[in-house]
């Protein structure tokens, strides 16, 4: 059987917002900046490159000698 077959396309919450916030200013409902709208998307990269950092300064720390 292909597994392949069984995946299903998941959409997250990132991308949910994204879609939301896009939609709500093309309407003219939100007044917001550009730069707002895709939040979501910013945000979460920045989240993932901070916890990415945390994790290899944490490692070095770990193999640091005293």
């Amino acid at each position: 059987m292909n597994k392949k077959k069984n995946r299903r396309s998941r959409i997250g919450i990132v991308s949910i917002l994204t879609i939301i916030f896009i939609v709500l200013k093309l309407k003219g409902i939100i007044d917001w900046l550009w730069i707002w709208v895709i939040s979501p998307i910013w945000i979460s990269i920045l989240l993932v490159a901070m916890a990415f950092a945390v994790i290899l300064i944490a490692g070095r720390l770990k193999n640091r000698k005293w």
